[in-house]
């Protein structure tokens, strides 16, 4: 029941984490009249998510199609609409159900399609609805020798490769192959690949159903200079599903210079799309955009959008879109002269189309925005009659569902992702262009609600990446903070993805440089502003953000405490102790342990050489299973502070990942965001 208009504003504290509901994925049917959208909630100390259907254009009342304490995801139409496919997963269960729904009635009929020990990916149907492609690891167990006990460990793993483990899934004994399996459960999985490196994202259909295409990388060199490329496999003549013969090979049909991904046909099936860098070195500040090639070879692939210098796909930042699911940005080939994908720019992702010759698939013009405005979309469909749909941060607020307007609006179809805010007091977000030593300053100030231009103790939030680049939605953690009387900056500095090449290339291996003056030039704007106390300032970042905490600590004496959440601060073991180590130094252009020069480059840019000039108190968060910024890193800057007697707080937590202050079990997000509060409360009020 909603509050009574007159009653105040409620103050957020950290247990509205409990209360967070994420409108995560959708798909929309081919006619364009309805679209399935996954809800995700928290129960008890589990994330919960169901199924709800959304009428299109018209909204109204959702109406919820699952239910139970389950984790439904992954939502795919059938082609004629009347069927769902999606994964199910039970709190604790080692591995998702594939289950095929039908649309018709107020409690659809399920099956669950048989996939013995696999564990699926976003399935995919084929064009008439007979068959359902996926991937899923499976055997061999590469790494694993002498068998597992029965506590499930193995004797030993045997590493030749350095791809042997990731963020959120520790040691990759299996690879990934693609699938096909009847969509009427009538039948065992297939396996159609056997790519020595495996296969990943979401695998497209050719619309005669006659092949499928996917992103590999197998050559023998993948694990040291990665570079996807786009395969297909060829199907049986009777497009039932399964390889041609037991000589059917992948193909590769789209390779560039650089990595690319996320396929998607044409509709006569000539060409195919997608996402990807034509440079052999593709460095950080390469936005990756659209690429066509022709299926039978006859030409290289060509660029759809040459001169934009905006990355496909959603870079901006704001954990109100939960974090927990594969974005879905396109690209989609939606008619014969128009490829539709997520662009971002200036923190903020939007629909954009290209218009192409249908015969030789080359463009016709410039690429277009659909929409505008402070919006951030994460998730993109579209219908064959021109219908296009997003889930996407309005402003401020939550993600809803959102129809693409004729106009260049985002229509809101739901209420139900962000209704929980309701009655809650949240910040006022102002965008200001902060005078920087490189160029304006795009910095987002948020406010406590009716805090005018008051002088209050302020926070400056660094954003990770640096690929990633701040939202008008605020995160949480800034909500919390403006509800407890703090103001925060939020400064997309150099290195931020969105404002082209240029404000990319100056931060390249130059970390601790360029991007730390920008965030002086944002609070030093601030203090002249009036809005920040001079003496009452913060410093709070994550991953990258918290590399520059550590960085700043160590360089200047102007915060009086500071949070570091899973960041850097010696990168010359953070090259090889990071799952992403190698290649990530080398496309930031950070340096390598492998010549002088190299860890010379390395070592300027840590954190770690400057730990003797600390004197802010710092409260260092680690997730214990993080293997991107490995707990290694900071236990590092922890026992050097102790050993200093600087004034210093170490906090793990167990089995979880590097985005744990987004994705992590309830409890120890609840906890994380008290001890960040009181941290500060400690230091700035005193």
């Amino acid at each position: 029941m909603p509050p009574h208009p007159s009653a105040p504003p409620r103050l957020p504290t950290p247990d509205i984490l409990r209360e967070q509901v994420v409108l995560e994925e959708h798909d929309l049917a081919r006619d364009g009249s309805f679209a399935v959208v996954t809800r995700r909630v928290v129960d008890g100390d589990d994330y919960v998510s169901h199924l709800w259907l959304v009428t299109v254009p018209a909204g109204g009342d959702p109406r919820q199609l699952t239910v139970g304490r389950v984790r439904d995801m992954r939502p795919a139409l059938s082609p004629d609409g009347t069927r769902v496919a999606f994964t199910r997963r039970a709190p604790g269960a080692q591995r998702a159900q594939l289950i095929v729904a039908g649309m018709d009635g107020k409690a659809p009929d399920t099956t669950q399609l048989g996939l013995g020990e696999l564990d699926p990916g976003q399935p995919v149907w084929s064009p008439d609805g007979r068959w359902i492609a996926f991937t899923a690891e499976t055997d061999p167990e590469r790494l694993i020798v002498g068998g597992r006990a029965a506590n499930g460990e193995p004797r030993a793993r045997v590493v030749t490769e350095l791809d042997y483990r990731a963020d959120e899934v520790g040691y990759v004994d299996r690879r990934p192959q693609l699938f096909t399996v009847a969509a009427d459960g009538s039948g065992a999985p297939r396996q159609l690949t056997s790519m020595a490196s495996g296969v990943f994202g979401i695998p497209a259909w050719r619309p005669d159903g006659q092949a499928l295409a996917f992103t590999a990388d197998p050559r023998p060199d993948a694990d040291r200079h990665p570079r996807t490329s786009i395969f297909e496999i060829q199907l049986d003549g009777a497009g039932e599903g399964v390889i041609a013969s037991t000589a059917a090979r992948p193909r590769e049909v789209l390779a560039l210079a650089g990595p690319v991904r996320a396929p998607a046909y044409a509709p006569d099936g000539r060409f195919v799309v997608g996402i990807g860098v034509d440079d052999p070195d593709f460095f950080d500040d390469l936005p990756p955009t659209l690429h066509v090639a022709p299926l039978d070879g006859s030409a290289p692939p060509w660029p759809l959008a040459p001169d934009l210098d905006l990355p496909v796909g959603n870079w901006a930042d704001s954990d109100l879109t939960g974090w927990m699911v594969d974005q879905r940005p396109g690209p989609l080939w939606v008619s014969p002269d128009e490829v539709v994908a997520l662009v971002s720019g200036r923190g903020r992702t939007h629909p954009w189309r290209v218009c192409v010759d249908a015969h030789t698939a080359r463009p016709l013009r410039d690429p277009e925005r659909l929409a505008g405005g402070d919006a951030m979309c994460n998730v993109l469909a579209a219908s064959g009659d021109g219908t296009t749909t997003v889930i996407a941060t309005l402003g401020a607020r939550p993600p809803e569902l959102c129809l693409v307007t004729p106009g260049g609006g985002l229509r809101p179809l739901t209420t139900m992702g962000g209704d929980w805010l309701d009655g809650v007091s949240w910040p006022e977000m102002r965008a200001l262009e902060v005078p920087g030593p490189g160029g304006p300053i795009e910095t987002w100030i948020a406010s406590p609600a009716g805090a005018g231009e008051d002088l209050l103790p302020t926070i400056v939030d660094v954003h990770g990446g640096p690929l990633g680049a701040w939202s008008p939605a605020p995160s949480l953690e800034v909500a919390l903070l403006c509800a407890r009387g703090y103001r925060v900056i939020l400064p997309n500095i150099r290195g931020s993805i969105g404002y082209g090449r240029e404000w990319v290339a100056p931060q390249l291996g130059d970390w601790g440089g360029v991007d730390a003056d920008d965030v002086h030039a944002a609070l030093d704007h601030a203090v002249a502003l009036g809005l920040a106390d001079p003496a009452r300032l913060g410093a709070l970042g994550l991953s990258y953000g918290g590399f520059m905490v550590n960085w700043l600590v160590g360089t200047t004496d102007r915060f009086r405490a500071a949070v570091s959440e899973n960041g850097v601060t010696n990168q010359v073991s953070a090259w090889a102790a990071s799952d992403t180590g190698p290649e990530y130094c080398r496309a930031a252009r950070l340096g390598d342990p492998l010549s002088a020069d190299g860890v010379a480059l390395l070592w300027r840019q840590s954190p770690l050489r400057h730990v003797a000039a600390v004197r802010t108190p710092l409260l260092l968060l680690q997730s214990e299973a993080d293997r991107r910024c490995p707990a290694s890193d900071n236990e590092q800057f922890f026992v050097a502070l102790r050993q200093l007697g600087r004034t210093v707080e170490y906090v793990l937590y167990p089995e979880e990942y590097h985005v744990a202050q987004a994705t992590g079990r309830i409890d120890r997000r609840v906890d994380r965001m008290r001890r960040m509060l009181a941290w500060f409360d400690r230091y700035l009020r005193a």
